[in-house]
């Protein structure tokens, strides 16, 4: 494929021509060279090919969540590489648990994580609407029209949802009828998982600790305020709300007192032993009066150590350290209940709550930097003597603790998952009290709306502008066909009750209540949650249709 003229430059044969452009180099003479490196083993797609590929990718993830949607969806159980088992119908979490090795397919799971950090509701629903969006994209690409041009046409459709979305919403009071509600949006919430037999009692627990966390004035809700402990065993009905904190500990001696009124906490961040060498280091003891002075002078230590935590006036001491039995016994003797091996996390959180400093010597330990609690009490579960300790009436911070029971570790690492997705939507509502109907009402208000303004385009734009409206039905049919209607036949009807009645708060009664009217079922959702889902998905569709030519290796896309 190289050639070498009679004046000594280097030409390309034709071969050589076709081949990809790989990297130029020159050899020791100077004449240039090109090496094809490894070009067996390069795949290329593009134009059509590309698209297709790409979307039938993120299709494919879109539809494996599908089924969860809704009151009447299926759970999904995803079996990780070192064989745990996780019991799932949250959409970010089927995705962020799945193996998912094409990059395409990626984008739909970094688009349900964001909407899982941004709003924390909805992750299912976003995935879906994108993988519905790259299906009617599909279809009008092989009708010729140009993939940009489709992502304009669904972006000016996605403002006109939006824009329809937060007409047919409805600001609500949320402290009215004590805050019935938020009590109803986490509800919603709630509804579809696997707590929905308890899902009045979990709702009620959500509102109250998000409640006693959040600034209203600010409109803002500090979730590292409240903390979601689980422990197996009991049933899911034995999950309360602690006003206060729950650390997974008990007192270091056995002896000592199972509650403390009053206390006034030594933080520490310091081991209880004498201090150790940094280098390696080896102590010779040849005679029991040597011995005697080593026990000695380790008493001092720890004799120290006690006395400034007595003049500092604690009564109690939180250490993130262990500590050996002679200290243990030392602490027992002067009346002082410890507790050891604290995580970080829960020691800021307790400092925090109780308005005391982390203490990392035990010289700096004075009474301004002690933490404040009405009450620290040892309660003990079961009858294998399962031992935490609850901090309550906390002198400076309203930190709650939700503790939730249920009988295997599946049920509560699910219901952890739930009341965060039903603190998030009831903080969403706090911070916007708009609300707009569940049951897939909203989409279809929003289709129609969609559908008038496309039939005033007079550009191409309107082809996909019908293509995102026709995308926005999927989610009612889901829904119907989730709940064991007749998907298509169900949509219509509500779609011509909308229409005829001009209220588009109707949405499939997935429950067979015997209305359709979401209002009057109280299932709503927040308004910033549906706008976001429209928006993320629209987004990400366009990124994914601007791509038209992937270079790989072979091994990644037949993979």
């Amino acid at each position: 494929v190289l050639f070498r003229g009679p004046l000594g430059q280097t030409t390309l044969g034709p071969c050589a021509m076709a081949a990809p452009v790989g990297q130029l180099a020159v050899d020791e003479y100077g004449n240039p060279f090109i090496i094809l490196e490894e070009q067996a083993k390069k795949k290329r797609l593009s134009g059509l090919d590309a698209h297709k590929a790409n979307i039938l990718a993120a299709k494919a993830i879109a539809d494996s969540v599908r089924s969860s949607m809704g009151p009447r969806g299926m759970d999904k159980m995803v079996v990780g590489p070192d064989g745990d088992v996780t019991v799932t119908n949250d959409g970010a979490t089927i995705l962020e648990k799945m193996d998912v090795n094409h990059q395409i397919a990626k984008l739909l799971v970094e688009l349900s994580a964001s909407q899982d950090h941004e709003i924390g509701d909805g992750t299912t629903g976003v995935v879906v609407m994108a993988g519905a969006l790259l299906e009617k994209s599909l279809d009008l690409i092989e009708k010729g029209i140009h993939p940009l041009r489709i992502a304009t046409g669904f972006e000016k459709a996605c403002e006109v949802a939006v824009k329809r979305v937060e007409e047919i919403s409805k600001v609500v009071d949320i402290l009215a009828d004590e805050q019935a509600a938020l009590k109803k949006a986490a509800t919603t919430a709630l509804g579809s998982k696997v707590v929905s037999s308890r899902k009045d009692q979990l709702a009620k627990i959500s509102v109250d600790a998000v409640l006693a966390v959040c600034d209203l004035e600010r409109k803002d809700v500090n979730f590292d305020l409240i903390k979601v402990e689980g422990k197996v065993g009991g049933k899911l009905e034995d999950t309360c709300l602690i006003q206060g904190i729950v650390v997974d500990k008990d007192f270091s001696h056995p002896q000592m007192p199972k509650q403390v009124k009053d206390a006034k906490m030594a933080i520490l961040t310091c081991p209880f032993e004498p201090p150790k060498p940094k280098t390696k280091h080896k102590l010779d003891i040849r005679t029991g009066e040597d011995y005697k002075k080593l026990y000695e002078h380790e008493q001092k230590y720890f004799r120290e150590q006690i006395r400034l935590i007595q003049e500092s006036g604690a009564n109690l001491v939180i250490c993130q350290w262990g500590f050996d039995d002679e200290a243990n016994h030392l602490l027992f003797q002067n009346k002082l209940p410890a507790v050891r091996w604290v995580g970080g996390v829960e020691l800021e959180l307790i400092a925090i709550a109780t308005g005391g400093r982390i203490v990392p010597r035990f010289e700096e330990l004075t009474a301004d930097k002690l933490g404040k609690a009405g009450l620290v009490r040892e309660v003990t579960f079961g009858t294998m003597k399962e031992q935490m300790l609850i901090i309550e009436e906390c002198g400076k911070s309203k930190a709650v603790t939700v503790l939730v029971r249920g009988g295997n570790q599946m049920v509560v690492d699910e219901a952890k998952r739930c009341l965060h997705d039903a603190n998030c939507c009831v903080r969403n509502l706090i911070r916007d009290p708009r609300v707009v109907p569940g049951g897939g009402a909203s989409e279809m208000a929003a289709s129609l709306a969609v559908l008038a303004a496309a039939d005033k385009e007079q550009t191409i734009d309107q082809y996909s502008m019908k293509g995102f409206a026709s995308a926005l039905d999927v989610i009612p049919m889901a829904l119907a066909e989730n709940s064991g209607l007749q998907g298509i036949a169900e949509m219509a009807k509500l779609k011509a009750i909308q229409e005829t009645s001009g209220n588009a708060w109707h949405g499939v009664d997935c429950m067979q209540t015997g209305t359709t009217d979401m209002w009057a079922q109280s299932i709503y959702e927040a308004c910033a949650s549906k706008s976001s889902q429209l928006r993320l998905a629209t987004q990400v569709v366009k990124m994914i249709l601007k791509i038209d030519d992937v270079l790989t290796t072979s091994d990644a896309i037949d993979g």
